[in-house]
C-alpha cells in the first residue's frame, strides 16, 4: 500500500510520541527553536544547493501541473517547474535563517525541526523500521561563528550522549567520515572542516576511528553508532559541518567589525529517524520497553467479576495521574489474562479479586519476575508514577 512508509498502530504510535516528547523537551532545554518546513519544494532550490545534480536519483520528483488539465504549472527558462519531495531539512532551514538581516550577536541559533523527509530507497533496501522510504528525522541545525564551532559540538555531544544514556546506550562508538570522490566546494574547505570538526571532538576527550571517503557530498561528519544487547552495531546520530551549504545559499550575518560572512552550519540529529530508532530500540530490549516508554505501563486485572467496579475506579485513577493503564475484565482465567499480558510484553499488572476490592489493595505482578506482593493501592500507584516518571523529568527533579 506505502512501500518503505508505516502505518503506525494505536500503541506503536504512543511509543513514537513518547520519544518524540523526550526530544522535543531535551532540544527546548538545550537553546532550540522548534520550525516546520515544507515537504514539497521546487527544483530550483535543490538546483542551488547542489543536491538536485547529486542526489536527484533518489529524490521523489513531481510535475507541477495545473489541476483538472493538461496545462503544466510555472514556466522557468523555457520548462515547465519541478517539484521534489524533501529529502532532507537543511536547505529549508537556511530559507528561514535569511529572513532578516542576522548579526554575530545573533549566534549561535540553533533550528530544529521533526522533519518529515523522503528518499527513493531501492525496493530491495526496504527492511521493516529498519530502512523505509519516509522518515522523521529529529533533525537540528546549528548556524554558528567558527569560533563557535568547538563550544557547540561540545555541547552537542554531551547532549547526546546524555539521551543515549536515557535510552539504555553506554557502548557508543564515534567516527569521523571525511571527504568522499564526488563533494561540493573546494578541497582546502574540506580539509578546513575536517581540522575544525576533529579538533572540536577532541576537545570532548571521547576516542574516535576515521571513516575515509564517507562524508556526505557538501560537508565531513562524525558519526555515532551505537551496539545494541547482543553486540550489532547502528549508526543513529550524526554531525555534520558544513562550509558548502551556507555559501551557496547565501546563509550570512553581519560580523563584528561591520563586514558580512558566511555562516557555519552544523547539521545534527541525535536520534537519526525516529523509525529507525524505534525499530532498534524494539531489537535491543526484545519489545520490554522501559517503563516510561512502554505503550502499555500497567494492566488492572480482574479473578472475579465482584471486583470489576474496583478495577475500573484503580484504572481511572492511574489514567488521572497520568500512567497508561487498561482494563482486563474479561471472563477468563487469571493464568491466561497474566500470560497473554506478559506475552504483549506489559511491565506490570495489578490482580484483583474479591478479597482485594474489600481491603483497597493490589496484587503486583511484575514482567520478568517470579510470584507477586500484595500492597494497599494508594501505595502501588504512587509508587508507579515514580517509576513512569521520562529519565530527563527525573533528573530535572532530583
Amino acid at each position: 500500500e506505502a512501500q518503505g512508509s508505516v502505518f503506525w498502530h494505536p500503541k506503536g504510535y504512543v511509543l513514537y510520541n513518547q520519544m518524540e516528547a523526550y526530544i522535543r523537551r531535551r532540544v527546548n532545554a538545550n537553546g532550540y527553536n522548534e520550525v516546520k518546513t515544507p515537504q514539497l519544494m521546487s527544483s530550483k532550490f535543490w538546483e542551488a544547493s547542489g543536491h538536485w545534480g547529486k542526489y536527484r536519483e533518489n529524490m521523489f520528483v513531481v510535475p507541477d501541473e495545473v489541476p483538472g488539465t493538461e496545462e503544466e504549472g510555472p514556466v522557468l527558462s523555457g520548462k515547465s517547474e519541478l517539484m521534489a519531495l524533501k529529502p532532507m531539512n537543511c536547505p529549508a532551514h537556511i530559507q528561514i535563517f535569511n529572513q532578516g538581516i542576522k548579526s554575530y550577536r545573533d549566534l549561535p541559533i540553533r533550528m530544529a525541526e521533526f522533519g518529515c523527509c523522503h528518499r527513493n530507497e531501492a525496493h530491495g533496501a526496504l527492511h521493516g523500521l529498519l530502512r523505509v522510504r519516509q522518515m522523521t528525522q529529529d533533525d537540528a541545525h546549528i548556524f554558528c561563528t567558527e569560533e563557535q564551532i568547538q563550544g557547540e559540538t561540545e555541547r552537542f555531544v554531551h547532549l547526546l550522549y546524555s539521551v543515549y544514556e536515557h535510552m539504555g546506550f553506554e557502548n557508543v562508538v564515534i567516527k569521523l567520515a571525511t571527504r568522499p570522490e564526488k563533494f561540493g566546494g573546494t578541497i582546502e574547505r574540506w580539509n578546513a572542516a575536517e581540522k575544525a570538526l576533529g579538533d572540536a571532538l577532541r576537545s570532548t576527550g571521547y576516542d574516535f576511528v576515521i571513516a575515509e571517503g564517507e562524508g556526505a557530498f557538501y560537508a565531513p561528519k562524525l558519526e555515532f553508532h551505537l551496539k545494541d544487547a547482543i553486540g550489532r552495531s547502528w549508526q543513529v546520530g550524526t554531525l555534520q559541518l558544513d562550509y558548502v551549504l551556507p555559501e551557496r545559499l547565501g546563509a550570512m550575518y553581519v560580523a563584528e567589525d561591520g563586514t558580512k560572512k558566511y555562516a557555519v552550519m552544523l547539521h545534527r540529529a541525535i536520534l537519526g529517524s525516529l523509525e529507525r530508532f524505534i525499530g532498534m530500540m524494539i531489537e535491543h530490549y526484545a519489545g520490554k520497553m522501559p517503563m516510561w516508554l512502554a505503550p502499555t505501563q500497567v494492566v488492572v486485572a480482574t479473578i472475579v467479576s465482584e471486583a470489576d467496579d474496583y478495577a475500573q475506579k484503580l484504572v481511572d485513577r492511574l489514567k488521572a495521574g497520568g500512567i497508561r493503564a487498561e482494563l482486563d475484565a474479561r471472563n477468563e482465567k487469571i493464568n491466561y489474562k497474566v500470560r497473554e499480558h506478559s506475552v504483549q510484553k506489559v511491565p506490570l499488572m495489578f490482580v484483583v479479586g474479591k478479597r482485594e476490592a474489600e481491603e483497597g489493595t493490589v496484587s503486583v505482578r511484575r514482567l520478568g519476575t517470579e510470584g507477586q506482593k500484595v500492597i494497599a493501592a494508594t501505595d502501588a500507584i504512587v509508587d508507579l508514577m515514580a517509576e513512569a516518571v521520562p529519565p530527563d523529568l527525573k533528573q530535572q527533579a532530583a
